[in-house]
C-alpha cells in the first residue's frame, strides 16, 4: 500500500526521497531543530515542510490544492493551474513566476526556501550546513480555506469522527489536507432519491492517511456494503445517479455506476481500513478510510481519540501526556534479565495503556547500569548518586537521591550486601532476584534462598543453582563471611534500606534511577556535578529527550523534540512541572500510547527508538485488587 500511494503522489509533484541527502540543519533563533525539520533538496530547489513553518511565525493552510502562507499583512497563495499569488504586498527579489511549485516529499507538502524569503521570513545565518531563522514573536496558526473556496453559508458540515482529525494540535504536526472540488453527479433513472454530490477530503498525520468520501443524497435511501479484497462497494437500491470514475488524491479509485435498479459506488482502497456510517439533513453515506502508509516512521498519537483520563498537550518542542491519577497508576516494568524489549511490548505485557522508556542500560549485556526495584525487590544495584523516581503501592511518585542497599540481619548483627547481580564474586556478598532461568553461585561459594518477608533461610546450596522466580538469592564465600548462616531454617531477615530521608522511601514499591533531576518544587535543579554526569559525553548532547514528572497533580510523560538537558529542564519548569526527572534519552527515547489510528498505537517520538531494559508503564487502576497485590 505504501509504494502504491507513493507512486500516486508523484502525480502531485512528489519529489524523490533521495533528495534528503543534501538536507541542511535548521535552527530557529540559534536553537538547532530536530532532523525532521531540516531542509530538503529536489533538483536546484531547497525546500521546507509546510508543517514546520508555524515555528517560524508563518500561519499556514497545508493544502496542496489551496496552499496559504501568511505573515502579518502579507500572504503568498498557491493553487494548481494558477500558480503563486501575493496578497497585501509587492514581492521583491525572486519573481513569483520563477518560484518552484510546492512539492510532496515523503507524504508532506514542501515549499521552496525562496518562497519564504519572498514572504519576508528572515534568515539570520545561511551556511553550507545550517539555516538559522530569526525567532518569531509568536508561532504561526492554521488558516481556513481561501475565501473563494470556503463553503456556502448555511451548508451543513459533516461532523468529525474519532478517525477524522479535527483542528486540535497533533503530536507530529504533518497534516496535509487535500479537498478536491465536490463532484456533481447527474442523476439517471430510476426516479427515486438521487446521488447528487460526491465529496472527498484527505489528511496526512505523519504517515497515517485519513480519507473521507461523502455520498450526498437528495433523500433517505437504504444501502448495503460489500467488502472486497482491495476495497468495498456500496449498493444504493432505487437511487438515481450519473456514471463517473476518478482517481482520488490518495491514489484510491472511486467509481459510480448507474443502473435500472439503482446506483453502485465502488471504492478501491488498496488495503486501507474503512468505516461506513450515515448522516441526516442532508442524507449522506460517509466512508472513512485510514491507511498506515510508511512503517519506517512511528504512527502518531490521535489527539481526537484519547482514552478517558488522558490529556495530550504541546508547547513548542515539548509534548505532554498527562494521566488522571484516579484512573491510572504508574509502575516500573522490566524486560527479562539480559534482554531488551520495545516499550510498546512492555506496556502490553502488563495490560497498560501507555509507557515511556526508563533508566540507562548497557547495550552489550542488556543490563541496567543503575538502580531498579520492582514489587519491593531491588533487581539492579544503585550507583548511589543519580536522580531517582519511585512509586508507592497507591501510585504516588517520589523524587530524590537515595542510596539503596540490601542488608542481612540475624543474631550475628547486620551485613550490607555489596552488589546485585547474577555473576558470582568470591570477594563480595551478592544478591539476585530469581527469574527461574538465570543461574548464580559457584563450586566454592554458598547461596542462600530467602523468600521476601521471611525470617529464616529457605534453602542453602553449594555450587551453581537457578533461583525460582521472585526468590532472593545471596551468594558468598563462607570463609569471608563466616557469620552468615549456611543451612535452611536458620534465622535471617532481609531489608532494602534506601539510606535517605528526602522522601518516605520506605513506602516505595517500584523505583529506578536515571537522571539528572530536572525540576523539584517547581524550580530547575539540574546539576551534572552532583550526579556525576560528564557533560562532554554523549549522554549530555542535544538530542530528543524524555522525562517523568508531576504536572498539576497528574503524573505526566514529557517528550522534548530536540535540545540540551538544560533546555529541557527550562521547558519543564516553564510548563508548570512541580517535579521531574530525566530518563534515558537519545536513541532510547520513546513515549507510547495504545489505541490510535488503526489501533496501531501512537508515539510522540517521530523516529523509531531501540528496545530498552525497562519502562514506566501506566496501568488502569483495579481498585483494591491491584493495591493489595503490589504491597
Amino acid at each position: 500500500m505504501a509504494w502504491r500511494r507513493a507512486w500516486v503522489l508523484g502525480a502531485l509533484l512528489v519529489g524523490s526521497a533521495l533528495a534528503a541527502a543534501s538536507a541542511r540543519t535548521v535552527a530557529i533563533g540559534g536553537v538547532v531543530q530536530s532532523a525532521g525539520v531540516a531542509s530538503r533538496m529536489n533538483g536546484a530547489a531547497e525546500l521546507l515542510a509546510v508543517w514546520t513553518l508555524p515555528r517560524l511565525g508563518v500561519s499556514v493552510r497545508n493544502d496542496a490544492s489551496d496552499l496559504r502562507l501568511q505573515l502579518p499583512g502579507r500572504e503568498l497563495r498557491w493553487r494548481p493551474g494558477t500558480g503563486w499569488q501575493a496578497l497585501g504586498f509587492a514581492p521583491l527579489g525572486t519573481p513569483l513566476n520563477a518560484l518552484p511549485a510546492p512539492q510532496i516529499l515523503n507524504g508532506s507538502l514542501h515549499v521552496a526556501l525562496d518562497a519564504l524569503r519572498v514572504l519576508g521570513v528572515r534568515v539570520i545565518a545561511d551556511t553550507p550546513t545550517l539555516l538559522d531563522f530569526a525567532a518569531p514573536t509568536a508561532q504561526g496558526d492554521t488558516l481556513p480555506p481561501s475565501a473563494d473556496l470556503a463553503p456556502v453559508a448555511g451548508t451543513p458540515a459533516v461532523p468529525p469522527r474519532a478517525t477524522v482529525p479535527a483542528p486540535a494540535p497533533s503530536p507530529a504536526p504533518t497534516p496535509a489536507p487535500v479537498t478536491p472540488t465536490p463532484t456533481p453527479v447527474t442523476p439517471t433513472a430510476p426516479t427515486g432519491p438521487a446521488l447528487t454530490v460526491v465529496r472527498v477530503s484527505r489528511t496526512l498525520y505523519r504517515t497515517v492517511e485519513v480519507q473521507r468520501v461523502v455520498l450526498e443524497l437528495s433523500g433517505p435511501a437504504a444501502h448495503t456494503v460489500t467488502r472486497e479484497q482491495n476495497g468495498l462497494s456500496i449498493t444504493l437500491p432505487g437511487v438515481s445517479a450519473g456514471s463517473s470514475s476518478q482517481t482520488l488524491p490518495s491514489g484510491d479509485t472511486l467509481s459510480v455506476t448507474a443502473g435500472a435498479q439503482g446506483a453502485r459506488v465502488t471504492l478501491g482502497t488498496g488495503g486501507g481500513r474503512s468505516e461506513i456510517f450515515t448522516l441526516d439533513d442532508p442524507h449522506r453515506v460517509v466512508i472513512d478510510t485510514t491507511t498506515y502508509t510508511d512503517t519506517r516512521v512511528p504512527p502518531p498519537v490521535n489527539p481526537d481519540a484519547l482514552p478517558a483520563g488522558i490529556t495530550y498537550r504541546q508547547t513548542g518542542r515539548l509534548h505532554l501526556l498527562s494521566f488522571d491519577p484516579q484512573k491510572f497508576q504508574p509502575r516500573v516494568v522490566t524486560a527479562p534479565q539480559g534482554k531488551l524489549t520495545d516499550v510498546a511490548q512492555l506496556v502490553k505485557s502488563v495490560g497498560g495503556v501507555a509507557g515511556v522508556n526508563g533508566g540507562y542500560f548497557d547495550p552489550g549485556s542488556a543490563l541496567p547500569v543503575d538502580f531498579v526495584a520492582v514489587g519491593g525487590l531491588m533487581t539492579a544495584g544503585s550507583l548511589e548518586k543519580r536522580g531517582t523516581l519511585a512509586f508507592t503501592s497507591q501510585g504516588d511518585a517520589l523524587f530524590g537521591y537515595p542510596r539503596p542497599r540490601y542488608f542481612l540481619q540475624g543474631a550475628f548483627g547486620q551485613v550490607m550486601v555489596n552488589a546485585v547481580r547474577a555473576s558470582p564474586n568470591p570477594g563480595l556478598l551478592t544478591a539476585f532476584v530469581g527469574d527461574g532461568r538465570t543461574s548464580v553461585g559457584a563450586d566454592t561459594l554458598t547461596t542462600l534462598y530467602v523468600q521476601p518477608g521471611a525470617t529464616s533461610v529457605q534453602r542453602a546450596f553449594t555450587g551453581v543453582v537457578t533461583p525460582p522466580t521472585g526468590v532472593l538469592a545471596f551468594t558468598f564465600d563462607p570463609a569471608r563471611y563466616p557469620q552468615l548462616p549456611r543451612a535452611a531454617g536458620q534465622p535471617l531477615t532481609v531489608s532494602l534500606n534506601y539510606q535517605a530521608h528526602d522522601q518516605p522511601w520506605e513506602t516505595a514499591v517500584d523505583a529506578l534511577s536515571a537522571g539528572p533531576m530536572m525540576v523539584q518544587a517547581g524550580k530547575v535543579v539540574i546539576d551534572p556535578r552532583r550526579e556525576d554526569f560528564n557533560t562532554l559525553e554523549g549522554v549530555w548532547r542535544p538530542t530528543r529527550q524524555v522525562a517523568f514528572g508531576l504536572l498539576s497533580g497528574q503524573p505526566t510523560i514529557a517528550y522534548f523534540e530536540h535540545g540540551t538537558p538544560e533546555a529541557f529542564a527550562a521547558a519543564l519548569a516553564g510548563a508548570g512541572f512541580r517535579d521531574a526527572v530525566r530518563l534515558d534519552s537519545g536513541s532510547s527515547a520513546t513515549a507510547y500510547l495504545s489505541g490510535g489510528y488503526l489501533n496501531l498505537g501512537g508515539y510522540l517520538n517521530t523516529v523509531w527508538s531501540r528496545p530498552v531494559a525497562n519502562a514506566i508503564v501506566f496501568v488502569p487502576r483495579d481498585s483494591a485488587k491491584d493495591s493489595v497485590a503490589r504491597k
